[in-house]
């Protein structure tokens, strides 16, 4: 991770509950057929006490799951399993 706040947010990560979540947005991913990034944004969007979601794109690789994200829309019981995951 290039960036002081990416390297801070690895050590949540490496966490009984960081591989729990990462757990469960790689499955997730692979269901929805779409980028970890795209499921996990989508998860923040429907969270009622989160008004948007942010984030940032280094690279042009890197954009469209970041868009892909504001036209996915997850299913009660995949919000309920990586709710779940974090908890």
């Amino acid at each position: 991770m290039r960036s002081a706040r990416a390297g801070r947010a690895g050590k949540h990560l490496d966490t009984e509950r960081g591989r729990r979540v990462l757990a469960a947005l790689d499955l997730v991913a692979e269901e929805q057929g779409t980028a970890v990034a795209t499921v996990a944004l989508a998860w923040l969007a429907a969270q009622p006490t989160v008004a948007a979601p942010i984030s940032s794109a280094r690279t042009l690789d890197q954009l469209p799951p970041l868009i892909e994200a504001a036209r996915t829309t997850l299913t009660r019981d995949q919000l309920d399993r990586l709710t779940a995951a974090s908890a």
